[in-house]
């Protein structure tokens, strides 16, 4: 069985990876598995300089999922090639995709060009959820010309592939991913979280010091896997599916929706070999129904 998938000419021996924000940079996570097994680590959102993040309480537990307000902490750029790329170079099975995020165009174009000469990143994935400054705060991934606009930056200067990230904070998904994809995106990835907000009775406030945060795990993957479906049916390039993934079931899901590859996220917190434990899943499924490819998982329609 063949479990391989290309992404805009990267070729990955299986279709599971990390999602941003909930691996690292796998650091922590080999001491307990095998990096090398995975189709790609997605290391967590990186920027130009430095960034500290939200004030705490950051993370709340919610019904079958999680809030975070983390604020995209990260230790910029310098740190993240000397230490980050410097430990994967460790894992040469496993693709590496940078998760780049920013508060500019030019906060993004920068860090894209300093990783152009990176021989360790395969891909790069542009979190367009993060605020435009310059536009009020609302996010690049909100407003579909503002969405082109970056895309169209980051294009210009990338060496590698482009994978978008998109919000699931809009009307249309297919209107925004049709926006990309006519700035010469790659690939796109979707869903990021969705906005949502807890309060904590007992205190009398709020759960999280932002108010609002992301919400993710098993509560929005029906909302996921129909948006990565309407996706895939509306863009050419490929689409990697995240949201609520949490065993290799879920993961079939996307794939039948039209997703080339998955990303597993908030799952990994409770379980440091779930992605491992999906691939085998895939394996098995492929193997019951005697598919020679992963891609004759998706579903065909008349």
């Amino acid at each position: 069985m063949n479990l391989s998938v290309t992404l805009a000419g990267v070729t990955l021996q299986n279709p599971v990876m990390t999602a941003s924000g909930t691996f690292g940079s796998g650091m922590e996570y080999a001491e307990m598995m095998d990096l090398n097994r995975l189709g790609a680590v997605v290391t967590k959102g990186v920027a130009n300089v430095p960034w500290p993040g939200n004030p705490t309480p950051r993370v709340a537990e919610v019904t079958s999922g999680m809030l975070n307000a983390i604020g995209l902490q990260n230790p910029g750029i310098d740190t993240f090639t000397k230490r980050d790329l410097a430990f994967l170079t460790d894992y040469p099975k496993t693709k590496v995709i940078v998760n780049v995020c920013g508060r500019t165009a030019e906060d993004y174009v920068e860090v894209v060009e300093r990783l152009a000469d990176c021989p360790r990143v395969d891909m790069l994935e542009i979190n367009i959820s993060c605020p435009n400054v310059r536009e009020g705060g609302i996010a690049f991934g909100q407003n579909p010309k503002a969405a082109e606009t970056i895309t169209k930056a980051v294009k210009r200067v990338a060496a590698q592939p482009v994978i978008m990230k998109l919000s699931p904070n809009v009307t249309d998904i297919t209107e925004m991913a049709k926006a990309v994809e006519a700035a010469g995106a790659d690939a796109v990835s979707l869903i990021n979280t969705i906005t949502g907000m807890k309060f904590d009775i007992n205190r009398r406030t709020f759960a999280l010091a932002n108010r609002t945060g992301g919400l993710s795990g098993p509560a929005i993957k029906p909302v996921a896997v129909r948006m990565v479906y309407q996706t895939a049916h509306a863009v050419k390039i490929p689409v990697i599916g995240m949201g609520g993934i949490a065993c290799a079931e879920d993961a079939i899901e996307f794939l039948m929706a039209g997703a080339s590859a998955v990303s597993v996220g908030t799952a990994n917190f409770h379980d440091p070999t779930v992605t491992l434990k999906i691939i085998e899943g895939i394996e098995a499924y492929m193997q019951r129904f005697g598919m020679k490819d992963v891609s004759e998982i998706r579903l065909k329609e008349d």
